[in-house]
């Protein structure tokens, strides 16, 4: 992969989307910056890339503009001298990014470390953000829960690490796992390994798990700021089969956000809008398309549940 190209091994059937380079603060940053109107902001998690959105943005693209980057050292970025793959670096690359590309009126669409990821930069640049999507994500320490103090250690610690380096450990057994409404091709999963091809490119990857527990400064600072966003309409989009956010992580997204709609997608798993991007679509879709509710009605909170069955998906 040149660090200004779109390498060879990108499927253009699978991804069919212009790939876009921006240069920042040393970085080469890829983006895909695809139709019109509204602007949806979606930033991933570990250990994907903007591929993982790719069935949301076909959905979406004729009625949104849907921008989805690729955080140095992921995808098809490439990281900078020095760059450490710090979620606290990575939020600063979404800020810069934003300056650079002048997005506004901005839905933030954020899954996994994209949450704290992307509302950092919403609470540094608030001007440009007028709504929310989470997504089985979090932005707050996750103190006293054991099995994630206990995964961070292990998965974060030395030999953890090295499996991730040597075996791209996260690529082969999470998005699996955290697919449970269908499995993904052959030809994805190799879209994810080939972002994460050498040992060098892994670290990326391997760097986060110890940061959910390690960057507890960094997401105490982000929830300490979710005051100040807690008026902006939120979208809460939930697989209730995901193996690392529960119901106790959207309960408290839905307190802290009073003018939230909460779409439950049931039987997706952890990388929802991969698992289930029909459903992903239609609640962005339905929830936009709604009037305006901070002129129309008093802040409230509305739910549903949808299923698979209920949109076919896109062959």
């Amino acid at each position: 992969m040149t660090d200004t190209g779109r390498p060879a091994w990108v499927d253009d059937q699978l991804f069919p989307f212009e790939s876009r380079f921006v240069t920042l603060d040393g970085h080469t940053v890829h983006y895909v910056d695809e139709g019109s109107g509204p602007t949806l902001l979606l930033l991933h998690g570990n250990p994907t890339w903007s591929f993982d959105y790719r069935d949301v943005i076909h959905a979406l693209r004729d009625e949104f503009r849907c921008v989805a980057l690729d955080y140095p050292g992921f995808g098809l970025s490439s990281a900078g001298p020095g760059y450490r793959y710090l979620p606290e670096e990575h939020a600063g690359v979404v800020v810069e990014f934003l300056d650079r590309v002048g997005l506004s009126d901005v839905t933030l669409v954020a899954h996994d470390w994209g949450g704290p990821i992307g509302l950092y930069a919403a609470e540094q640049r608030p001007e440009a953000f007028a709504r929310l999507v989470v997504a089985n994500t979090w932005a707050w320490p996750l103190n006293g829960d054991l099995v994630v103090e206990l995964v961070s250690r292990l998965m974060g610690g030395p030999v953890g690490r090295e499996l991730i380096r040597r075996f791209n450990l996260f690529v082969n057994a999470m998005i699996p796992v955290g697919h449970r409404l269908r499995t993904p091709s052959s030809a994805e999963m190799a879209h994810y390994r080939n972002a994460l091809a050498t040992h060098e490119r892994r670290e990326a990857s391997a760097v986060f798990p110890r940061r959910i527990t390690a960057s507890r400064a960094f997401l105490a600072g982000i929830e300490a700021g979710l005051k100040d966003l807690g008026a902006l309409p939120t979208l809460i989009v939930w697989g209730d089969a995901d193996f690392a956010f529960r119901a106790k992580e959207r309960q408290r997204w839905e307190q802290i956000f009073a003018d939230h709609h909460t779409v439950i997608i049931e039987g997706a798993g952890h990388f929802v809008q991969s698992d289930a991007p029909e459903q992903f679509a239609a609640a962005i879709r339905g929830w936009r398309s709604a009037p305006d509710r901070r002129r129309t009605a008093p802040a409230r909170e509305e739910s549903q549940r949808t299923t698979p069955s209920e949109t076919p998906r896109r062959p």
